[in-house]
């Protein structure tokens, strides 16, 4: 399988949304949750893919291109795909959004990870995946929604596709990702380590076991 780890992409141009073709009534709400800017794109790595950078090329096709058949991400030496999102921050995910096709490249067993950044094939196949999704033959964009309480602390995302409907090699031309950006934040972690670290606590707790002895006359 082909390892292809180098993503540069200088042209910001392809970040552009084109609305000029009347898609603003559906835009709007879709916009609103999907999370884009917050993709670490540098990061991406995409596993057994036959043209470098061809996974990066579909996450970073905007919503306004969703229904463009190319870029297209399509598999390598076999039709097992391994996709690392990385993210800036940490998100709620909500759902994933792809588009496939109605034939037998379509993928078929997505299984996710979250904050997992070092697996590969050898090790993806023995862990329990976060969720496993049943994904359609469709060449619509069909959202599959994520059971929201294991993805509430999200910073990276490995889609594993485990297989598909029959071909040698799996496409795909769109992947995108609803949810929240939530901002990092150590200040839970700060307090309560200065609560167990402040001298005067352990003086105080001293003090009152000293005189719980003294009660019991120990």
């Amino acid at each position: 399988m082909s390892h292809h780890h180098s993503h540069e992409h200088d042209d910001h141009g392809s970040h552009s949304h084109d609305d000029s073709h009347d898609h603003s009534e559906e835009l709007v709400p879709a916009l609103q949750t999907l999370i884009y800017s917050q993709i670490d794109f540098p990061k991406l790595r995409t596993l057994n893919e036959e043209e470098p950078d061809s996974g990066l090329g579909v996450l970073q096709k905007p919503w306004s291109q969703r229904m463009n058949p190319e870029p297209s991400l399509v598999s390598d030496a076999d039709e097992q795909l391994l996709i690392f999102v990385p993210f800036t921050g940490s998100i709620r995910l909500h759902s994933i959004l792809l588009r496939t096709s109605e034939d037998q490249s379509a993928p078929k067993t997505l299984k996710l990870f979250i904050n997992k950044d070092d697996l590969d094939f050898a090790t993806v196949e023995d862990l329990t995946p976060t969720q496993d999704l049943m994904l359609s033959q469709s060449s619509e964009v069909v959202e599959y929604p994520v059971r929201r309480a294991h993805f509430n602390n999200t910073y990276s995302l490995t889609l594993f596709i485990e297989n598909n409907y029959g071909d040698e090699t799996t496409r795909l031309s769109y992947i995108a990702f609803k949810g929240e950006h939530t901002k990092l934040s150590r200040e839970p972690v700060e307090v309560l380590y200065e609560k167990a670290a402040n001298p005067k606590d352990h003086e105080l707790m001293t003090k009152l076991v000293q005189g719980a002895a003294s009660r019991h006359g120990t």
